[in-house]
């Protein structure tokens, strides 16, 4: 993607405010073999290429005085409740200078897998962008990760996908964290749950129905009188 800058000579707070009314955005780029340098922008150009995803992890073709430079964009500072850009950082890039950079995840093939078309579970992403490191001809606008092979109960971690050639990944200390869990709908729990109760409760007549002769040849016993013991015969008299 390709934008144009110009100079900037002045700078400040009452500078800053100045240029944005008259609808520019003040913004500096740094890094490389160059000095820092104090830059300007349209306003609406830029607000308009910063809601595009690329904008954000691509190396940007920066037009200044003239001259093409790489860059990359490293800040943006908008205003409290406007819809307005305050200033914009941009950063030189070396070709031989690996990058770190946060480029976006999209997850694609989720309703395709089993997980979700046969048994009905969710899919979580718990990670949308990833930390990388790469040289700049290797950095990816995003990275895509196929979830077509879910099934229920899995859970798809870092070391599970391929990354793109020359780019390494940057885990800030968890060395294999989970992107995708698969969860189980409320409506398939429910189910679940209904069939294990269904189990039991089927359980209770039966063991009733066995219980109940039984209880019925007790009662029966303990109606019948107990039998008399016979009486003892008294002594013949002489």
């Amino acid at each position: 993607m390709k934008f144009v800058a110009f100079e900037r000579a002045k700078q400040g707070t009452g500078a800053s405010r100045r240029l944005r009314n008259t609808g520019k955005t003040p913004g500096i780029v740094y890094g490389g073999e160059g000095q820092p340098q104090l830059i300007e922008l349209d306003h609406n150009a830029l607000f308009h290429a910063l809601k595009k995803e690329a904008f954000h992890s691509s190396i940007l073709e920066m037009e200044l005085a003239g001259k093409a430079a790489k860059v990359l964009l490293r800040d943006v500072q908008y205003h409290p409740y406007r819809q307005q850009v305050q200033h914009v950082d941009f950063q030189r890039v070396d070709a031989n200078t690996r990058l770190h950079m946060k480029v976006p995840v999209h997850y694609k093939g989720a309703e395709e897998s089993q997980a979700v078309k046969l048994e009905h579970c969710m899919v979580n992403p718990v990670i949308n962008d990833l930390d990388i490191s790469c040289l700049p001809a290797d950095l990816p606008e995003f990275i895509e990760v196929d979830l077509s092979g879910l099934k229920k109960g899995m859970t798809l971690h870092l070391n599970d996908i391929t990354l793109p050639k020359g780019v390494k990944a940057v885990t800030h200390g968890k060395p294999n964290p989970v992107l995708v869990s698969v969860v189980t709908s409320a409506a398939e729990e429910s189910a679940e749950t209904a069939a294990e109760g269904a189990a039991p409760a089927a359980a209770a007549p039966a063991a009733d129905a066995k219980a109940a002769p039984a209880a019925k040849g007790g009662k029966e016993a303990a109606a019948k009188p107990a039998a008399k013991a016979p009486a003892a015969k008294a002594p013949a008299k002489k």
